[in-house]
C-alpha cells in the first residue's frame, strides 16, 4: 500500500501543478470540497484523479468508516487505555443516546452543560472583573486559543490563561489582576497535575497575601471531587469529565468554562453547534465528498507519499493565532507514534510536525524558506472571506490578497528566465545571471485553503471538528492509536526524581555526568 503511494509519488516527481489546471478547466471545482458554507481547495497540490482513488481506497482497506461509526457508537477504540472516544458526546446537543458500558452517557453530559451554563451566567452577572484559567495541555490550549479566536464576542470576565511552571507566567498575569475580584480555574482533570498545582497553591497564596479570603475564588474542572473538597472547593463549583474524554478533545466541556465565561453560554453553544453539524457531516459525507477525510489523506499524501515531514498551518486570521500551536499538540500527541495497534514497530513514518503563525506576520519570518528553501513544506491556509471589522475593510481586502497571493506564488514560482527579465535593467552578462538566480523561486510547492464566510462561534466550532476528524481519520490510516500519549510520561516521572536533586537534598551521582553538571551549575548560581 506505501510502497504504491510511493510509486505514484514518483511518477508525479517534477511534474508542475499548473499544467494540471492547464490540462483541466474544471479542476479547481474537482479537487475541492465544501461542508456548511465552508469550502476546502486542495487544487494546488499534486493530486490528480489517479491519485484520489488510491488514497480514497486505501481509507476504505483501512476501515475508517467502520472504526468512524465505531467512535460515534461509544467503542472502545482507545484500545491500549480500554476506553471510549467520546469527545463528539460533549456537543450532542441533539442528545443522541451514546451508550458505553450499557449506559447513555448524554443525560450526564447535558447536565453538566447546564450546571456550566447556571455558573457562567452567575459569574458573569456578579462584581468578578477577571478569570484566570489554570491549566496545561489541553487544559490550556484549547480554551485559550478558542477565547482568543471569539474576543468579539467578550462581554464578560477578562480571561487570562497561565500554564506554564515557569513562575514568570503566574507572575505577570497577576500583575494584572484585582485579587478582590479575581476568580481562578483550575483545570486538572486529577487534581494532581504537578504544574497546575504548584500554580493554584501560588494563586492562593497570592490572594491570602493580598487580604481576599480564598473561599469562593476557586472553580474546579476535574474528577476528583475529594482532592478539590480538600481545597474547599464545594460539589457545585466542580465540574467532572469522564475518561473517554481526552484532554487534547476537551475544550467542548468543562475545559471550555472559562472561554464560555468570557463570551456567554448563548455563544459557546453555537461553539458547541458547529462542532455538532461537522460531526453530523463526517458521519453521513462518502469518503469522496468528506472534508475530514480529504483533508486527512491530503495530509497522508505528502508525508507518506511525498516524504514531505513537515506541515504549516498559516492562518489568515490574526484572532486564530494560537490555532497552529493547539493543532500542533492535536496532532503531534495523537500521532507521533511508532508503534503500531498490534505492538508492533511501524514501518513508514507517523503524524508529521505541524508548526506555523498567522499571515501576514509570517511572510515577514519564516515564508523565506517556504517559498526557496531547499525541503518542501506543504501549507494549509485559512481565512474567512469577510472579518468581524466591517469599518477596516480595506485591511481585510489587503489580507485576502496576501492569503490567495502566496499560494499561487507557492505554486507558480518564478522561473529564470523571469528573474533575468525582472534584474536585466540593473545588471548584465556574468552578474545579472547571478543576481536572477538568487530571484528564482523554484514553485510546485502544494498548499491547500480553507476558506469560510467569517470566523464566530459557529464557525470555530467547525474548524476544531474538522481537524480532530482529520487527526483521526489519519491514525486510522496508520494503524495508530490517537488516543493515548504515553510518550510524555517518561520526562515526567524523571522530573518528579530530579526535584530533590534540585533542591539539594538527594545525591545525584547515579545520574550521567551531563545532568550531573547542568544541576550542579544551576545550585551554584540559584542564589
Amino acid at each position: 500500500m506505501w510502497n504504491d503511494l510511493k510509486g505514484l509519488a514518483e511518477a508525479r516527481d517534477g511534474r508542475r501543478i499548473e499544467t494540471l489546471f492547464a490540462e483541466d478547466p474544471a479542476r479547481a471545482e474537482t479537487f475541492s470540497v465544501t461542508a456548511e458554507g465552508m469550502l476546502f481547495d486542495y487544487s494546488k497540490t499534486q493530486i490528480d484523479a489517479e491519485v484520489m482513488d488510491s488514497l480514497l481506497t486505501v481509507a476504505r482497506r483501512a476501515e475508517v468508516e467502520r472504526r468512524r461509526d465505531m467512535m460515534f457508537a461509544g467503542a472502545k477504540i482507545n484500545e491500549t487505555e480500554g476506553r471510549a472516544v467520546l469527545h463528539t458526546a460533549l456537543r450532542n446537543l441533539e442528545a443522541r443516546p451514546v451508550e458505553v458500558d450499557g449506559q447513555d452517557v448524554m443525560p450526564g453530559v447535558l447536565d453538566t452543560l447546564a450546571r456550566m451554563e447556571e455558573l457562567a451566567r452567575e459569574i458573569r452577572g456578579s462584581d468578578i472583573t477577571d478569570v484566570v484559567n489554570i491549566g496545561i495541555g489541553g487544559s490550556d490550549l484549547g480554551p485559550k486559543m478558542g477565547t482568543l479566536a471569539l474576543a468579539p464576542w467578550h462581554d464578560g470576565p477578562r480571561c487570562h490563561f497561565v500554564s506554564n511552571v515557569d513562575g514568570a507566567d503566574i507572575a505577570d498575569v497577576l500583575k494584572s489582576c484585582p485579587a478582590q475580584t479575581t476568580l481562578f480555574v483550575i483545570a486538572s482533570k486529577t487534581f494532581t497535575t504537578i504544574e497546575t498545582m504548584t500554580n493554584a497553591r501560588t494563586a492562593r497564596s497570592w490572594l491570602e497575601g493580598q487580604g481576599v479570603s480564598p473561599e469562593g475564588r476557586f472553580v474546579a474542572l476535574s474528577s476528583n471531587l475529594a482532592k478539590a473538597g480538600e481545597w474547599g472547593i464545594p460539589a457545585s463549583r466542580v465540574f467532572g469529565f469522564e475518561d473517554w474524554v481526552g484532554g487534547r478533545y476537551s475544550m467542548w466541556g468543562p475545559i471550555g468554562l472559562s472561554m464560555m465565561i468570557a463570551v456567554g453560554p448563548e455563544n459557546f453553544r453555537a461553539f458547541l453547534e458547529g462542532g455538532e453539524a461537522m460531526d453530523s457531516h463526517f458521519r453521513r459525507a462518502p469518503l469522496e465528498e468528506n472534508m475530514p477525510a480529504l483533508l486527512a489523506v491530503v495530509g497522508i499524501w505528502h508525508n507518506q507519499g511525498m516524504g514531505h515531514g513537515t506541515r504549516a498551518v498559516l492562518p489568515y486570521e490574526n484572532r486564530l493565532s494560537r490555532l497552529p500551536a493547539y493543532l500542533q499538540q492535536l496532532e503531534m500527541e495523537s500521532n507521533g507514534k511508532s508503534v503500531a495497534m498490534d505492538g508492533t514497530d511501524l514501518p513508514y513514518n507517523s503524524g508529521p510536525v505541524v508548526w506555523g503563525e498567522p499571515g501576514t506576520n509570517g511572510q515577514h519570518a519564516f515564508y523565506q524558506l517556504i517559498h526557496q528553501g531547499t525541503r518542501v513544506v506543504p501549507c494549509e491556509f485559512l481565512v474567512g472571506a469577510r472579518g468581524q471589522e466591517p469599518h477596516l475593510r480595506a485591511h481585510h481586502e489587503l489580507l485576502l490578497a496576501n492569503c490567495f497571493a502566496q499560494s499561487e506564488a507557492l505554486m507558480r514560482g518564478r522561473s529564470l528566465d523571469e528573474a533575468r527579465a525582472k534584474v536585466a535593467d540593473k545588471f548584465e552578462g556574468d552578474e545579472l545571471d547571478r543576481q536572477a538566480r538568487h530571484r528564482v523561486f523554484p514553485g510546485n510547492r502544494p498548499s491547500t485553503t480553507l476558506i469560510y464566510p467569517a470566523l464566530d462561534p459557529r464557525t470555530l466550532g467547525l474548524i476544531v471538528a474538522l481537524y480532530e476528524h482529520r487527526v483521526f481519520v489519519e491514525g486510522v490510516i496508520l494503524n495508530i492509536n490517537s488516543y493515548d500519549q504515553w510518550g510524555v510520561e517518561l520526562g515526567k516521572e524523571l522530573a518528579t526524581a530530579l526535584g530533590p536533586m534540585v533542591e539539594g537534598r538527594e545525591s545525584a551521582a547515579a545520574k550521567d555526568g551531563s545532568t550531573r553538571q547542568l544541576l550542579a551549575y544551576a545550585q551554584q548560581h540559584m542564589t
